[in-house]
């Protein structure tokens, strides 16, 4: 009797271990696909730039500093894919003169071409912005059952590692403020 009792403890604790190590790695995968989200919406916004960029060019071809800064700042954002945060805040700083350069320009701001890429850019930056939130929550829900016992003793023998909340740092405090533009 004793040994039935036993083995039904020790087949309970083996579904246990199983359960927690199987929606360990259900939230690990979660935070892991808000990754490739942020990075899906950075790459659509680095396919827009040129043609954004390519639209101003027509209309003012004589701010080629400012259009040259754009392209670069993109390169640089596009070469990190996403993992270089100084190269993102460069790149919405570029972005910002762009559109305060079209401000300049009255047939710019009414052609239905810049108009549009203006507004996908816009949405785009938007999904980035909930894809980031949407991170942020899988990690959060991962880190908290991962420290949650008795999934920590699961956690620490399968190496399931926490994840860093994805914060602005210093290097990108100016994202929080209007930029300022100067030509």
């Amino acid at each position: 009797m004793a040994a039935i009792v036993l083995l039904i403890i020790l087949a309970a604790i083996i579904v246990l271990l199983i359960t927690l190590y199987n929606r360990l790695v259900a939230y690990r995968q979660n935070a892991n696909q808000g990754f490739a989200d942020i990075d899906v919406q950075l790459r659509q916004r680095n396919d827009l730039i040129p043609n954004l960029v390519a639209t101003v060019k027509g209309y003012a071809a004589h701010e080629k500093e400012t259009l040259d800064a754009v392209i670069s700042a993109r390169n640089q954002a596009s070469a990190g894919r996403g993992s270089d945060p100084a190269a993102e805040a460069v790149l919405g700083t570029a972005l910002g003169k762009l559109f305060a350069l079209a401000e300049a320009y009255p047939d710019l701001k009414a052609n239905t071409n810049f108009l549009s890429l203006q507004g996908e850019l816009a949405d785009v930056e938007d999904k980035l912005a909930a894809a980031r939130r949407a991170l942020n929550s899988a990690i959060t829900q991962y880190n908290t059952a991962r420290e949650s016992f008795p999934a920590v003793l699961v956690a620490g023998m399968f190496g399931f590692a926490p994840m860093g909340i994805q914060r602005i740092d210093e290097s990108e405090q100016h994202l929080k403020e209007a930029p300022q533009i100067q030509f």
